[in-house]
């Protein structure tokens, strides 16, 4: 059966999501808790988003291809379901910065990737002194300078819709950075920092970070408003454009279409997409 893990992590001490030999990763850290509760070797994740090194995630999700006699198995005598044991089972092999935060059965054409309508990140930033919280450092980027909320949406708006992001984006061989940015507003709570709600239907390497990073310097009134447009427009990186720092990025939510649309819309992202003339 296919199972569904909801997740969350501090980022801080993994070297991102995908497993790579020698260094610690949320993917090597959660394959291997996997193998040890279920007493197999070799299991695979397939995730809604790879987080690069140093960014949290609150609302992560993967998901597991297993034999429901293991996971039964792994629930010993317990009377509860099979699934809340071995959620409890994984936490307790687990380090503490890793959480497993709910398991179960998903129905047919459900994939955490592909199925996926939208993910949304936050990125969080304390502008002023007072803001700076030694707490959570980890957290929050630190920027020296006041920002313009007003300055920031501005800019942001320009951003909005289905777009080419090579101008955001690492281009990898054969795949597409085109993409639906859905939402990017930014807030001043009543307290704590600023923050950043990013939202689309897929990201692509360092998308947010970049997003962010070319709005600072609008924000501190650098850059005219009309620049982060202007930089889109160009499909291409620009080396004026500064990737934010991972650590203020946590992906917060993923959201997925009712059952039945499941297998449809994991068509869909599968396909690979083009603009209108391009």
């Amino acid at each position: 059966m296919r199972l569904r893990l909801d997740l969350s992590y501090d980022g801080t001490g993994f070297h991102g999501w995908a497993r790579q030999p020698g260094l610690r990763t949320v993917q090597g850290e959660l394959e291997q808790a996997l193998d040890t509760v279920l007493r197999t070797t070799g299991s695979t994740l397939t995730v809604a988003g790879r987080t690069d090194t140093g960014v949290h995630a609150r609302g992560q999700v993967a998901h597991l291809d297993v034999d429901p006699a293991l996971v039964q198995a792994a629930s010993g005598r317990s009377q509860d379901p099979p699934e809340e044991v071995l959620v409890r089972r994984l936490n307790g092999v687990l380090d503490p910065d890793l959480r497993v935060r709910g398991c179960g059965p998903v129905a047919p054409g459900f994939d955490a990737r592909f199925s996926a309508s939208w993910r949304r990140y936050a990125y969080r930033v304390a502008d002023r002194p007072d803001l700076v919280d030694p707490l959570t450092r980890s957290h929050v980027l630190a920027w020296p300078r006041p920002l313009d909320v007003e300055l920031l949406n501005r800019g942001a708006e320009l951003l909005l819709g289905e777009h080419d992001f090579a101008a955001f984006c690492r281009r990898r061989e054969g795949a597409t950075t085109i993409r639906t940015l859905l939402a990017l507003e930014w807030e001043r709570p009543a307290r704590g920092p600023l923050v950043a709600t990013v939202r689309a239907d897929a990201f692509c390497h360092s998308m947010v970070r970049a997003l962010v990073g070319c709005l600072l310097p609008v924000g501190e009134g650098r850059r005219p408003v009309t620049w982060p447009g202007e930089v889109l427009a160009r499909r291409q990186r620009d080396p004026a454009v500064t990737v934010a720092h991972a650590h203020g990025l946590t992906l917060e939510e993923v959201a997925y279409p009712a059952a039945d649309q499941l297998a449809r819309r994991a068509e869909e992202s599968r396909t690979l997409r083009t603009l209108p003339g391009g």
